[in-house]
């Protein structure tokens, strides 16, 4: 997994990198990485920057001076009394590169012209430090970021973004790519930040892997290589049951479609016997839908010797998933919390299995399970009602660290908590805002547990991989993605592990 700072956290593996190699070093190594990308994207042309007052405008500064006379170079610059030793060394190499140094714009029809003619602008007016709403001083020059029909690199953050929480000022920066120095900050994977940061890239400016991990905690995200170094491999000497053998209690007459769905992506996902109980007024259906999958019937007698039989199916099983599809009835309620009690196997709960365990939270506590509720699903689990916008992390915090559950709040924005770290899923796509996807997820996540995945580590892979599917399913159909594309694309989106260059990696 790789790190992602809240803006205090990145304050302080800044400054033990500052005591270790000095601001100066770090600064240019800063405008090395800025430099590296644009010219990655343009071979020659103007570039622009808006700068502010503190060191990261300094960071435009540093990048303009590598960038060479095939450039038109310009900063347009807030005035700073007292810059850093950092800025002040940035400044000088700028002048002495032949940058053209110009006053910040402060009104729109000024902003706009300094922009003219420019193939590239940076954005570096505030870093990851910044409070919200921005200053008045500064909109003109992020409206015209924000609007401008060009290539905007945001330097650390957009400007107009909260770093820690993702909130957006109205005029904020609309980037086309953003650098983010050392680590990502979680405002640039929450929503509805996310939706100004473009790319995201990070740059690694000299603060080393210790200095991060010594002071990350509350947040992580995977990338590529990381989701590639989580999923299990199969031995050579393998089994069908050895390979996964997860359980899944899903489906209904009403909702047969969600266990087939789980189901099918359970096996997609690896798994190497996948069996389906449910209901035996849907196993018809449900038959006719799959082929390798076993699908057993539920008992129609007492809701105990229901979980009992259950019970005993899952002791050929290495985990379950329960809930896609099944009845919201007293009875099915019975079987769950009955089954959930008598059982030591990881578990991944979602759809109807949270409504039966809402105000039976307490029957989960020393379990291997994962929650997987959408932010209606998370209201009623939790107690406390609706989310209001900027509170999805503390409010999931709050959850987890009360009933010491794995839990995914789905969204945009997926977030997975242990209870110590919440891991952002960055790889989030509107394509699966359709029916059904939650229960690809499920399968997905339940294979991993069989495999022997632990639950905080199944659900991050899981959630990262089924956007890369989604995403995949986007490429292939602009519209109409449907949650029955998702399993068939899995094996497509799994990404190729590369070698990452040097200076930048792709998050």
């Amino acid at each position: 997994m790789i790190a992602v700072l809240t803006p205090d956290e990145m304050r302080a593996a800044d400054a033990a990198a500052c005591a270790r190699v000095g601001e100066v070093s770090l600064m240019r190594e800063a405008g090395r990485r800025v430099a590296d990308l644009i010219r990655a994207r343009h071979a020659a042309g103007r570039v622009v920057a808006f700068a502010g007052p503190g060191n990261n405008g300094g960071d435009a500064f540093a990048a303009l001076a590598e960038l060479s006379d095939a450039y038109e170079r310009v900063v347009y610059t807030a005035p700073c009394d007292a810059p850093s030793p950092a800025r002040a060394d940035a400044l000088a190499r700028a002048r002495a590169a032949g940058v053209t140094i110009e006053t910040l714009p402060r009104d729109d029809d000024a902003a706009r012209a300094a922009l003219t003619g420019a193939v590239c602008a940076l954005d570096a007016l505030f870093g990851t430090g910044a409070r919200l709403p921005l200053g008045d001083g500064y909109r003109a020059a992020a409206r015209a970021l924000a609007r401008a029909r060009l290539d905007v690199i945001a330097i650390d953050i957009p400007s107009g973004v909260d770093a820690l929480t993702g909130a957006v000022d109205p005029d904020a920066v609309r980037a086309s790519a953003t650098l983010a120095l050392a680590a990502l900050k979680p405002g640039l994977l929450l929503l509805p930040a996310r939706e100004r940061a473009g790319e995201l890239w990070i740059g690694a400016i000299g603060i080393d892997d210790a200095e991060l991990a010594a002071h990350a905690h509350d947040f992580t995200a995977l990338d590529d290589d990381a989701l590639l170094d989580l999923l299990p491999t199969r031995a050579y000497d393998a089994d069908k049951r050895s390979s996964g053998a997860p359980l899944i209690i899903a489906g209904s007459e009403q909702f047969p479609g969600a266990a087939v769905l789980c189901a099918r992506a359970a096996a997609r996902a690896g798994a190497g016997y996948v069996t389906l109980a449910t209901p035996q007024r849907a196993a018809t259906v449900i038959r006719a839908h799959l082929i390798e999958q076993v699908v057993v019937t539920m008992l129609d007698g007492t809701a105990d010797a229901c979980a009992d039989d259950l019970l005993d199916v899952a002791r050929r099983c290495g985990a379950v998933a329960i809930g896609p599809g099944l009845g919201l009835d007293e009875r099915t309620g019975h079987v769950i919390r009955a089954f959930i009690a008598g059982t030591d196997l990881p578990l991944v709960l979602d759809a109807s299995a949270l409504f039966h365990l809402a105000k039976h939270v307490e029957l989960l506590r020393g379990k291997r399970v994962v929650l997987t509720p959408h932010a209606g699903e998370f209201a009623r689990l939790s107690g406390l009602g609706t989310i209001a916008p900027g509170e999805r992390p503390s409010r999931l915090r709050e959850f987890t660290a009360r009933t010491g559950v794995v839990t995914v709040l789905k969204g945009g924005d997926t977030l997975i908590d242990n209870g110590t770290t919440i891991c952002i899923n960055a790889t989030g796509t509107p394509a699966l805002a359709t029916a059904g996807t939650g229960d690809v997820l499920t399968g997905m996540i339940v294979t991993l547990l069989a495999q022997g995945l632990a639950p905080f580590e199944a659900a991050c892979a899981a959630a990262y991989w089924h956007g890369l599917a989604g995403r995949r399913c986007a490429t292939e159909r602009a519209i109409g993605v449907v949650a029955g594309d998702l399993p068939d694309a899995l094996a497509g989106a799994l990404p190729v592990r590369r070698e990452r260059a040097p200076l930048l990696r792709y998050a």
